[in-house]
């Protein structure tokens, strides 16, 4: 069966792009902002929590999340034609149905990649905890993408949104929790609060992307932009709370903190930046926690 044409998305006045807005359009249209976020959040919850991770981890959360994200891309096309409601589509799906010959192989490497470095490096025991993760990932994915719904009062609770962010935190802050099992007078206390933190920033971000796309108009205040003052507001009050017994994990809150104001500058300015700009910069906000890697280095 051949495959159904795109139509392009209804042309807009076109808009003078800056040069240094190139990489970052390519960065979020070849779905490599998440594995990113995904492996600087990884690498900061180690940080925070005092441990280092091996080389193969971050190598392996990069390569499955990108991944997992190409699929979800190249399937969510699929659906969207297939059921003709291609208004459902962003310029980042069409990026990846146009480009399927080459993301599709280069999605099949990247999970053979990372199954062999789970065979050849993964420990036994973190295998198995891990399974748990990936078995709940694949079945928020078959939910997805098999058209099976929640009952309406559960959906209402576990929103996509939420799903996604507990689903990627877990991802992210799992292998420094999994060294601080193996440690002696182990604090889990330097994971909970950033990882709380990135829990519900990662809620704010898919929300927040939900909203913009969804051309909802909303008088007075947006709900993204109070969301996005009061989580920021609460990651730099518990960071003050925590500097004294836990400095890196008060580090890791207050950029939390930070990501989540900016989120809220987004909203507010969302009406004069561009779609396609607006969702990579919410991405990009997401990285406020590569700013402590030369602080550490300068405290060393």
């Amino acid at each position: 069966m051949p495959h159904p044409v795109i139509q392009p998305p209804a042309q807009q006045p076109a808009r003078r792009v800056g040069s240094w807005l190139i990489p970052l359009r390519f960065w979020h249209l070849a779905s490599l902002d998440a594995p990113t976020v995904a492996v600087v959040w990884s690498l900061s919850f180690a940080w925070a929590a005092g441990v280092r991770l091996p080389l193969w981890i971050p190598v392996l959360q990069a390569l499955v999340v990108w991944a997992v994200y190409i699929g979800d891309r190249v399937l969510d096309t699929r659906a969207a034609l297939r059921g003709a409601r291609p208004e459902r589509l962003r310029e980042r799906h069409h990026f990846h149905w146009r480009h399927r010959r080459v993301f599709v192989p280069l999605a099949a490497a990247s999970a053979g990649a990372a199954l062999w470095i789970t065979l050849e490096w993964m420990p036994a025991a973190v295998r198995e905890r891990t399974s748990v993760l990936a078995a709940a990932s694949l079945a928020y994915l078959a939910r997805v993408h098999t058209g099976q719904r929640l009952r309406p009062f559960v959906a209402r609770i576990f929103t996509k949104e939420l799903l996604v962010g507990v689903l990627f935190t877990g991802g992210c802050a799992l292998p420094a929790a999994g060294m601080l099992w193996a440690m002696p007078r182990a604090s889990f206390a330097r994971l909970v609060g950033p990882a709380a933190l990135f829990a519900v920033l990662a809620w704010l971000n898919c929300h927040a992307i939900d909203h913009w796309e969804s051309g909802a108009n909303h008088f007075g205040r947006s709900p993204v932009s109070l969301a996005g003052l009061s989580i920021g507001a609460a990651g730099m009050m518990i960071a003050l709370l925590l500097w004294a017994a836990f400095p890196h994990s008060a580090l890791l809150l207050a950029a939390g903190g930070v990501s989540a104001l900016l989120l809220a500058f987004l909203d507010r300015r969302r009406r004069r930046i561009s779609p396609v700009d607006l969702r990579a910069s919410a991405d990009l906000v997401l990285l406020t926690p590569a700013l402590l890697i030369p602080l550490e280095w300068l405290t060393r």
